[in-house]
C-alpha cells in the first residue's frame, strides 16, 4: 500500500497532580480544555471533544499516524501546565499527575464516548475520579497495583 492510512480513536483521561481541585473555575477550565484541544489539533491528533471537572481531564481525539501516545500526551501535559501558569498566582503550582490511562475507542462507540465526557460534571457529583478511573481500567481489563496509579 503506497499511502499510509488510519483512523483510532483514544480516550485519554489524567489528574491534576494529588487531584487537586484546582481547576473548579468553569470558566478556567474551559479555557483548559480548548487550550489541550489546540494542543492535540497542532500534534495532528484532532481532539472530538475535551471535558472534565476540576481535578481531571478527559479527551476524546483521533490519534496521529505519526506521533506516538506518549508523545502526544506528554506534550499536552507540558504545553498546558506552562499555559495556566500564566493566568494567575493561584496557578502557580499547577501540575497534572505523571501517569495517564489511555482507552482505544472502536469508531461504533465515538459517540458513547463523547456523550460520556460531555456529561463530567453530572457524573461526578456521584462518584470520585479514582472510582471512575478505576471502573475504565477493569472494564478495559487493565490489570493495576493501586500503590502506583496515584501521585
Amino acid at each position: 500500500m503506497a499511502q499510509s492510512l488510519a483512523q483510532v480513536y483514544v480516550h485519554i483521561v489524567f489528574s491534576t497532580k494529588h487531584r487537586r481541585n484546582i481547576l473548579a473555575d468553569a470558566a478556567i477550565r474551559r479555557e483548559m480544555h480548548a487550550y489541550l484541544a489546540s494542543i492535540l489539533k497542532a500534534l495532528e491528533s484532532p481532539a472530538l471533544l475535551v471535558g472534565g471537572v476540576g481535578d481531571h481531564a478527559h479527551i476524546l481525539c483521533r490519534l496521529s499516524r505519526t506521533a506516538t501516545l506518549a508523545k502526544i500526551v506528554g506534550e499536552a501535559k507540558r504545553s498546558s501546565s506552562k499555559w495556566i501558569k500564566t493566568k494567575g498566582g493561584q496557578y502557580a503550582g499547577f501540575q497534572w499527575q505523571n501517569g495517564y490511562g489511555a482507552f482505544s475507542v472502536s469508531y461504533s462507540q465515538v459517540a458513547a464516548v463523547r456523550e460520556y465526557i460531555a456529561h463530567q460534571e453530572q457524573h461526578h457529583q456521584r462518584m470520585t475520579f479514582q472510582d471512575e478511573l478505576r471502573a475504565l481500567l477493569v472494564k478495559h481489563q487493565i490489570e493495576f497495583d493501586e500503590q502506583y496509579v496515584w501521585d
